[in-house]
């Protein structure tokens, strides 16, 4: 049994049906958000093409980026077609190009910079909830700083789910988010340092469970975007300067020299950093830290929000909120070598005639 559905896209094929909810929709509804979404990110379909969806499978949205990239793609699950863009109205199992992933075989995801099997699974009421739990993690960059990588991915996992039952949109916990973030850069200016790491934590979170909630619930939008690279991009040096202005309260602040310096090294030392990797993406096509496997094991502790975060608990645990500016500090005009050095390097390579190669594209070659 099939049926034919028109999206901005074009013609999709959902084949059998299912009743089964995945995260509060049914499959049939997943897909069609999928779709729409594709359309709304300029991908088309062959002419003479049609999307296939077997409704009885839940399966990573790489497949679907995978299939739009090339026409006459399907995947399969031991022979049995799970999602393609196939010649309309032919039997999908004698498209050109057909790769059964049973096999266990990996695929590169560049979006979210890792390299995995992708998920393909029978939903059932049995299996729902392991489908969900695979698809949230599924959602998350393999290339990533230490906290969101290890700490948090349980917790915003719940926080993900009870959202998506609340029918909350991804932009509604943005917008708890940032109200908590700018709580916490009152709180630091204030040097009330532990209510502000604590709004400051539960931000941090929140920045996770959007995105996951988006990339789940296939809700994202352009603006939600926007305002969540946004905000994650500018708010950090503010912590730092309000952090380094609340010392104050604590008997413990800066000359103004030291000031000077810290702050020079935090919010310099965090735009060039910002620039460096924008000049690697545009220059190489794709992230600095997927370049070696260095580079990706220097992300988890590179100077970013959440790391230096961690720098900061640690001094607070010890009552010297400033050692941990200074430290701060030191540890951004570090990685911002690192990070030079690296890019210095990648030049010189290009130079000297060898291309550029992310790790992780090596090793999907070689399996």
């Amino acid at each position: 049994m099939s049926q034919i559905l028109t999206t901005t896209l074009g013609p999709v094929r959902l084949i059998g049906e299912n009743q089964t909810p995945i995260w509060g929709m049914t499959n049939a509804e997943r897909n069609r958000r999928m779709a729409e979404s594709a359309a709304r990110n300029g991908s088309n379909l062959a002419p003479g093409h049609e999307l296939l969806f077997n409704l009885t499978y839940a399966f990573d949205p790489l497949l679907l980026r995978l299939v739009l990239d090339t026409p006459g793609t399907l995947f399969v699950w031991g022979g049995t077609p799970i999602v393609g863009q196939v010649a309309q109205g032919a039997d999908p199992l004698t498209s050109p190009h057909v790769i059964d992933l049973s096999d266990g075989r990996k695929l590169y995801n560049r979006q979210l910079r890792k390299l995995e099997q992708p998920m393909v699974r029978e939903l059932t009421p049995a299996s729902r909830r392991e489908i969900e739990r695979r698809s949230y993690f599924g959602a998350y960059k393999g290339v990533t700083d230490v906290l969101t990588k290890y700490l948090w991915p349980e917790l915003a996992l719940i926080l993900t789910r009870i959202a998506a039952q609340l029918r909350m949109t991804p932009n509604m916990v943005s917008v708890i988010g940032v109200t908590l973030c700018l709580v916490a850069t009152y709180m630091f200016a204030q040097g009330m340092f532990w209510t502000g790491f604590l709004c400051g934590f539960i931000f941090m979170v929140l920045d996770t469970v959007d995105g996951k909630l988006a990339r789940c619930t296939i809700t994202s939008s352009k603006w939600g975007n926007v305002i969540d690279h946004g905000v994650d991009l500018v708010h950090p040096p503010f912590w730092w300067y309000f952090w380094g202005t609340g010392l104050v309260y604590w008997g413990l602040d800066l000359s103004g020299a030291t000031f000077a310096f810290i702050m020079t090294a935090v919010i310099a030392g965090y735009i060039v950093q910002r620039l460096i990797e924008g000049m690697f993406l545009k220059d190489f096509k794709m992230d600095i830290h997927v370049w070696r496997p260095f580079d990706s094991q220097f992300r988890l502790i590179t100077a970013r929000r959440n790391p230096n975060m961690v720098i900061l608990f640690v001094a607070l645990l010890f009552g010297r909120p400033d050692i941990g500016l200074i430290a701060l500090a030191w540890w951004t005009i570090i990685s911002l070598v690192v990070h030079a050095v690296r890019l210095a390097q990648a030049y010189a390579q290009k130079g000297s005639g060898r291309p550029i190669v992310s790790w992780m594209d090596e090793a999907e070659a070689a399996l």
